[in-house]
């Protein structure tokens, strides 16, 4: 049997059998073999500065110690059972005690499962049908979640438009689009159709958008008007920007969040997390037949990720672990400044540290539209650029993690510098 290393013949290897060559994730012309600390490399042995990190999941780098060696106890004792296990229970109880909304929780597998979920608790607990969501938001691939992610055509709102083919045509109508940082609008889309509306669901962070200051509260004010169940998609901030999340950093606590990447430490993890009051809609005890969530999954909350997700929570609880966090970040987005302001070249710096990116326009950006008006085929040279001077990340975000040091902050400037140069 031919012994097969070099990244283009498992590319080739890869077109035979998986669709368009690849997981549908990141560029399927690149196969990963290892990752330590920072870094990455690929199979043919170049090494890049990750900015990818797993997409988010990695916030202390990758194959950190602590992290391998706890799991190395548990593999020895089982990798799932389908019942519940201690590691579970304890980082359920360490959740509970970070997140401000959360008074339960119930495991799943992946944020795409915790966000449909959500979507259909919110549904069962108030009997009503329709989502708000908000154009550009992601909240996974189900039918509701897959409505005006990414537009090409950009319609009137509330009007969804699906991102997929397989959708049934009537989800669209139980779903309603807004614009994110708009008040006005979402307070005259409820006023008009609030009585039908079971859940919002958002993210506080919007991808890289940070919400205009109040935004969060004035979401909180009209649910609480009009008897709707506010979620925060916390996928991607939950442990992120704070140890409470999105919800600790801007002050504004929802009915229902949704967790995911970081509390599984790389492993498949995700989670939902609310009031008990809500939340008793996954006990048929409780909620009775009729108001009954059912809800089963074969590595639901499993020892392997629960061990792992309990050790990166209690990390990052050390002192000082935030604050290092910010520093990398603000490191990060000075360099970039550093490089592209001789260009002259408009752009802005949009997120938060530990996750922003640069987009190439000469106005604030505050919801999806003014991102698609952005210069994309310059973002896309960029990004180009990035990945042919060493730097691994995905188009559209950076992600900052705790592992950079002094020598990947180099790397990053050299490459910033680089992209810049090519710009100009």
């Amino acid at each position: 049997m031919t012994t097969i290393t070099s990244q283009a013949d498992w590319v080739a290897r890869a077109k035979a059998v998986l669709p368009a060559g690849g997981f549908g994730n990141l560029d399927p012309g690149i196969v990963i073999h290892e990752g330590r600390g920072a870094r990455v490399r690929d199979m043919d042995g170049n090494e890049y500065v990750d900015y990818l990190i797993g997409s988010g999941p990695l916030i202390l780098g990758h194959s950190h110690p602590e992290v391998l060696e706890v799991v190395a106890e548990q593999l020895p004792r089982g990798q799932t059972f389908f019942a519940s296990n201690a590691a579970g229970i304890e980082l359920a109880e360490e959740i509970c005690r970070a997140l401000s909304c959360a008074e339960q929780i119930r495991y799943v597998s992946t944020g795409g499962e915790a966000d449909m979920y959500a979507m259909r608790l919110a549904r069962a607990f108030t009997g009503r049908d329709k989502i708000v969501k908000f154009e550009g938001g992601y909240h996974g691939m189900s039918a509701e979640a897959q409505m005006s992610l990414a537009p090409e055509r950009l319609v009137n709102f509330p009007e969804a438009v699906p991102d997929s083919a397989g959708i049934p045509t009537v989800v669209a109508a139980d779903v309603l689009i807004a614009p994110f940082n708009d008040p006005d609008y979402i307070r005259s889309l409820l006023a008009e159709w609030g009585d039908r509306v079971a859940g919002i669901i958002v993210e506080p962070l919007q991808r890289i958008i940070p919400p205009d200051p109040g935004y969060l509260q004035v979401l909180r004010d009209e649910a609480d008007k009009h008897g709707i169940v506010l979620i925060f998609d916390e996928i991607v901030t939950g442990f992120r920007l704070a140890y409470g999340g999105a919800q600790e950093t801007y002050g504004v606590t929802p009915d229902i969040a949704t967790l995911g990447k970081i509390i599984g430490g790389g492993f498949p993890l995700a989670a939902i997390a609310g009031r008990a009051g809500i939340m008793k809609h996954f006990d048929r005890s409780l909620a009775g037949q009729k108001g009954w969530l059912m809800q089963v999954g074969t590595l639901s909350g499993n020892p392997i990720a629960a061990v792992a997700g309990l050790k990166t929570l209690e990390i990052l609880r050390r002192p000082g672990q935030y604050e290092r966090l910010e520093d990398l970040g603000k490191t990060v987005m000075g360099l970039a400044r550093d490089a592209l302001d001789p260009t002259g070249i408009p752009y802005r710096l949009v997120g938060a540290p530990p996750l922003f990116d640069v987009v190439f326009t000469d106005r604030d950006v505050r919801n999806y539209r003014d991102v698609q008006a952005a210069d994309n085929a310059r973002a896309a040279s960029w990004n180009e650029a990035l990945r042919a001077h060493g730097l691994f990340r995905p188009p559209g975000k950076t992600y900052c993690c705790l592992a950079l040091d002094d020598d990947d902050l180099e790397v990053t400037k050299s490459a910033f510098e680089a992209a810049a140069s090519r710009l100009g």
